[in-house]
């Protein structure tokens, strides 16, 4: 199948119809971005479609593209991402970009579920409450990025130690710990959201070690921030690439790879 062939059947899998309203008006730019983005991109590494299709909602969350969000909540359901699975990848942007746009996705991601009859809400993925909060969120922090966690929250300046509490608490106690998506997945949307944000490459380098340390390599990594491309140009890819290759130098991968042929 050529990349013309493979982008066409891409797209129908996805959104059931040969191409979107409006097309014919700018007919060339279509054919350029379909074939780019479902004949190219979407082909490039092994991440699965569900998992293309999760870090497609969260990077349009990030962007607030929402007429394309709408689409491709329809998309991944579509292909078989459960209604849980599109509720948790844009919950998790929520400490990354804050409520309201999160609140202005999940207004579609609602309006596609209506049209579709799915029940509302769905069914709670919650795992902790006001008492272990902050407890369980550093639990699945230090699984994440190891005992620096703690000894970033003891050297904090007193006027801060806020911020690493709600860190804790919030971003991964009320979110991290939620059932619906493992924290593989998690962490690799993560990565993606905040790669999508730009200007955050001290983040990113944090999140490529999390990545690592919750099983992700450095060819999903790569395959992940390739599948944002589209949606967030080259110059954030880019920068986000360069922070894998310093995280995870080339040579490093290759040793590795050789030292596993080998044993």
């Amino acid at each position: 199948m050529n990349r013309i062939e493979k982008s066409q059947s891409t797209f129908h899998q996805l959104f059931g119809k040969e191409t979107f309203p409006g097309h014919a008006a700018d007919a060339e730019f279509h054919e350029i971005m379909n074939r780019f983005i479902y004949g190219d991109v979407f082909d490039q590494g092994s991440l699965s479609d569900e998992v293309r299709e999760q870090i497609t909602l969260v990077v349009l969350t990030v962007n607030h593209s929402l007429p394309q969000l709408k689409e491709h909540v329809h998309a991944a359901l579509n292909i078989g991402v459960t209604p849980a699975e599109i509720k948790e990848a844009v919950y998790q942007c929520a400490p990354y970009i804050g409520f309201p746009k999160v609140l202005n996705a999940l207004e579609e991601v609602n309006e596609v579920f209506n049209t579709r009859k799915i029940d509302l809400p769905v069914k709670s993925q919650k795992q902790t409450g006001e008492t272990d909060r902050f407890d369980k969120g550093l639990e699945v922090q230090v699984k994440i990025f190891g005992d620096v966690i703690p000894k970033m929250q003891e050297n904090a300046p007193a006027n801060q130690k806020h911020i690493q509490e709600y860190l804790s608490a919030f971003c991964f106690g009320d979110f991290y710990t939620r059932s619906g998506l493992d924290l593989k997945t998690r962490e690799l949307l993560t990565l993606c959201i905040i790669t999508a944000l730009g200007g955050a490459e001290s983040q990113v380098k944090s999140h490529v070690q999390g990545n690592i340390n919750t099983g992700n390599d450095k060819e999903t990594l790569i395959a992940a921030i390739t599948h944002c491309l589209p949606y967030i140009g080259f110059p954030r890819t880019l920068n986000a690439l360069a922070c894998v290759n310093e995280i995870i130098p080339e040579e490093e991968r290759k040793e590795g790879i050789h030292d596993d042929d080998s044993r």
